[in-house]
């Protein structure tokens, strides 16, 4: 079985307790948020290295790195192969800086886009623009087409809109 596997399988268990997984997840979280810290530290830094040295580097365990590279992995610049990935696997943390805080955004991890290390990187305007931006991106209004009252229900009854669903209205 492969890393991502085991962590899909115990992240994401139906079966799992409920109170043992929230612990799981605010304890990931924690961590997460701490190595998102450091990398927004120094941006513009590629950090490499194998899954099991990161894992070292960041104090975790290797399934919660591999945790770690599955939620990061849609804002790399090069995305990680996390099917194949193993503990001697070589990847690279190398992020797309509006990507990622974008990808916070969209997540609704207002913990990691509220980091005050994006304040070195974004203004305040900018920040709040990427996430006015973002939140809009997914705003979809959708306009039917107008049902007249004298044209047949779109429930399927064959009766006239109005003597049908349009009665009440």
């Amino acid at each position: 079985m492969s890393l991502i596997n085991d962590w899909r399988d115990k992240a994401y268990d139906p079966n799992a307790d409920k109170g043992n997984l929230q612990r799981f997840w605010q304890d990931y979280f924690l961590k997460e948020k701490d190595i998102y810290s450091q990398l927004l530290k120094e941006p513009d830094k590629e950090v490499r290295g194998t899954v099991a040295d990161l894992a070292d580097k960041y104090g975790i365990s290797v399934l919660e790195m591999t945790g770690f590279l599955d939620g990061i992995n849609d804002s790399l610049v090069t995305a990680n192969d996390l099917e194949a990935m193993t503990e001697d696997s070589e990847v690279s943390l190398g992020f797309d800086k509006e990507k990622l805080f974008r990808n916070m955004v969209d997540a609704k991890a207002d913990w990691l886009y509220g980091l005050e290390e994006w304040s070195d990187i974004y203004t305040p305007e900018e920040r709040d623009r990427l996430i006015r931006d973002q939140k809009k991106s997914h705003t979809v209004v959708r306009e039917g087409k107008k049902i007249g009252r004298n044209d047949p229900c779109p429930c399927g009854s064959g009766k006239k809109y109005k003597n049908c669903c349009g009665k009440n209205i």
